[in-house]
C-alpha cells in the first residue's frame, strides 16, 4: 500500500490530478501494483478524505495547548512516531487539525508500533492531499526511510 501512495505523490501533483477510482486502478495495476494493495491504498485514501473533511472546522480555529496521547494511540504509534509528529508540529510543517489527521490515518493502519518510515509517508501523504507547502529539507526528511535510502 505505501509503494502506492508514494507512487501516487511522484506522479500526481495534486489530489485532484488523480483520474477516478476506477481509472486509477486501471493505471495502477498497469504499473505492477497488485489488486489487494491498490484496494487498500484506495481504502486508506478514501479514510483521509473522511477525516480531512471532518477536521476543517479544527483547520479554521488557531490552535494552542499541548496534544497528550491516550494509551491506545500511545501503543498504536510509539515514541518514535509520537516524537516525529511533535518535530513536524514545531518544525511549523504540521499544524494542529493536519497532526490530527495524521494520527487518525496512522491509526487505521494495522501495525503496532507505526514505523518511522510508514509513519513519514502518512504524514507526506496528509500534507500532499492538503496541497501543503512543503520546504525541501521537510520533503527530504519524509522522502529518507531509516536506512538513508530515498523513497522514490
Amino acid at each position: 500500500m505505501y509503494d502506492i501512495l508514494v507512487y501516487l505523490f511522484e506522479n500526481y501533483y495534486t489530489p485532484q490530478a488523480c483520474p477516478a477510482a476506477d481509472v486509477l486502478t486501471r493505471r495502477l495495476v498497469a504499473a505492477g501494483f497488485e489488486h489487494e494493495d491498490i484496494d487498500d491504498a484506495l481504502g486508506w485514501l478514501y479514510g483521509l478524505a473522511e477525516t480531512t473533511e471532518r477536521c476543517v472546522e479544527l483547520a479554521q480555529s488557531p490552535a494552542t495547548g499541548t496534544r497528550v496521547y491516550a494509551d491506545t494511540e500511545y501503543a498504536q504509534l510509539g515514541s518514535e512516531a509520537i516524537g516525529f509528529v511533535a518535530f513536524l508540529e514545531s518544525a511549523g510543517v504540521l499544524p494542529a487539525p493536519l497532526r490530527e489527521i495524521v494520527i487518525d490515518r496512522a491509526m487505521a493502519i494495522d501495525e503496532s508500533p507505526v514505523s518511522l518510515e510508514k509513519l513519514k509517508i502518512i504524514a507526506l501523504m496528509v500534507l500532499w492531499s492538503q496541497e501543503a507547502e512543503i520546504d525541501n529539507l521537510v520533503l527530504e526528511e519524509l522522502l529518507d526511510d531509516e536506512g538513508g535510502r530515498r523513497l522514490h
